[in-house]
């Protein structure tokens, strides 16, 4: 089992997308995604993600690897996310 995505309770973290599973989804692999706290999907193995649709959804933890941007690329992506 992959290690959890841990994010604070008010920041957002980011993780690549590394698989998309079987089934239709709003992912693409190997673009990196904003990642929303949800202490109750890491429970289930699941993880919140701003998808393509531009609106937050859950998929399984194992879809994903945690990432640790620098900050410059922090600011990019919270300045899109607003835009």
């Amino acid at each position: 089992m992959a290690p959890a995505i841990k994010t604070s309770r008010h920041r957002t973290g980011f993780a690549v997308c590394v698989d998309t599973g079987d089934s239709d989804v709003d992912l693409e692999r190997l673009k990196i995604y904003q990642v929303l706290p949800d202490r109750d999907a890491g429970k289930h193995g699941l993880i919140r993600v701003i998808d393509e649709s531009g609106e937050d959804y859950l998929y399984p933890a194992r879809f994903f690897k945690p990432v640790v941007l620098p900050a410059s690329l922090r600011k990019f992506f919270h300045s899109q996310a607003v835009a």
